[in-house]
C-alpha cells in the first residue's frame, strides 16, 4: 500500500479549501491504486469558521493551529514538519483554491514510474493547472530561457513528461526519498519563491523534476498585476508594498536571487531600490522592456 501525506495551509477561504478537500478524496476514490492518505491542514488563524467545517465533515483530517502570521510557505512548512512523525512515501503539497481532476493520483504515478524507469530514481512531480473557464494554463512548471534576464516558459501539459527547472506547488509531489536528500521547503521564506526554491534545489542535486503529461486541476490564476497605481502612491505606501509578504516580497525575493541567480542579485537590489523613488521611470522604461 502506497502511504502519502497531503499537506495544505489555509486563512479564511473556507469554501475553497472545502472544495479542495471535496476533490482530493473525489480523486482519492476513483484511482485504482490502493493508497493509504492522510492529510495536514494548518489553519493559519481562520475566523470564517474553516477549523470548525473540516473537523465536521473530514474529522480524519489533521489540523495543526497557526499564529495567522504564517503565510503559504510557513504554513506548508508547519504541515510537512507534522507529518514527517509518520513515515510516508510521497508529500502531495496542494494549494487549498485548486479543485483536482479525477486523473491526479494515476498522473502522478504514472510519472513516478516515468522517472523511475527514466533516471532510476524518484523525483519531484507537478500537476499543471489550468482555468475553467477558457482552459489557459495557470500554473505548472517552467524552464529558465536566459538566467541573467530570468525569463522563463511556462510548460503546457502536451502528454508527454517533461522536464522543468522551476515549478509551482499548487499541486507538487515529492518523494520520501528527495525529502531525505535535500529537506523540506526551506525556511528562508514567509510566502512566495519557497516552491521556486525547492524545485532549484532538487534540479541540483540532480533530481528529476517533471511535469506529469495531463493537467491534474483547475486553478484561477488570482495574481493581480501588483503594480497596478504604483506610481501614484506615496512613498511610504510603496516602501509598504516592497516589503509586504503578498506585495513584492522585496527581502525573501532578493534572498531568492542571491542563493539561485547571484549575476543578477545586484540589479535586482538596484532596481528594488529605483522602483521605491522613481516609480514612473521604472514602469516605463525597465519594466516595460
Amino acid at each position: 500500500m502506497l502511504k502519502i501525506a497531503t499537506l495544505l495551509t489555509c486563512h479564511n477561504r473556507k469554501e475553497k479549501t472545502l472544495n479542495a478537500m471535496k476533490t482530493l478524496y473525489t480523486a482519492l476514490h476513483n484511482t485504482s491504486t490502493e493508497i493509504k492518505l492522510d492529510v495536514y491542514l494548518t489553519d493559519d488563524g481562520s475566523t470564517d469558521g474553516t477549523r470548525e467545517e473540516i473537523s465536521k465533515l473530514y474529522p480524519e483530517v489533521i489540523i495543526i493551529k497557526g499564529s495567522g502570521n504564517l503565510f503559504w510557505a510557513k504554513g506548508m512548512r508547519k504541515s510537512w514538519e507534522n507529518a514527517q512523525k509518520k513515515e510516508y512515501d510521497m508529500y502531495f503539497l496542494l494549494n487549498d483554491d485548486v479543485e483536482l481532476y479525477p486523473n491526479v493520483f494515476e498522473q502522478i504515478l504514472l510519472t513516478h514510474s516515468y522517472s523511475l524507469k527514466t533516471f532510476n530514481k524518484s523525483g519531484v512531480y507537478i500537476g499543471a493547472t489550468e482555468d475553467k473557464n477558457n482552459h489557459k494554463l495557470t500554473y505548472s512548471g517552467s524552464v529558465i530561457l536566459n538566467k541573467f534576464l530570468y525569463t522563463q516558459e511556462r510548460l503546457t501539459p502536451n502528454g508527454n513528461f517533461q522536464q522543468c527547472d522551476i515549478a509551482n506547488a499548487n499541486i507538487m509531489v515529492v518523494h520520501n526519498s528527495v525529502v531525505e536528500k535535500i529537506g523540506i521547503l526551506s525556511g528562508e521564506y514567509s510566502h512566495g519563491v519557497s516552491d521556486y526554491d525547492y524545485s532549484l534545489r532538487a534540479n541540483k542535486n540532480n533530481i528529476p523534476v517533471l511535469v506529469v503529461p495531463e493537467y491534474c486541476g483547475h486553478c484561477e490564476f488570482d495574481h493581480k498585476d501588483i503594480y497596478e497605481g504604483f506610481s501614484e502612491m506615496s512613498l511610504k505606501e510603496r516602501k509598504q508594498l516592497l516589503y509586504s509578504q503578498k506585495g513584492l516580497a522585496y527581502k525573501s525575493y532578493t534572498k531568492y536571487m542571491r542563493k539561485f541567480f547571484p549575476l543578477r542579485y545586484p540589479l535586482v537590489v538596484f532596481f528594488g531600490i529605483f522602483k521605491l523613488y522613481f516609480p514612473k521611470t521604472y514602469l516605463k522604461y525597465i519594466r516595460r522592456n
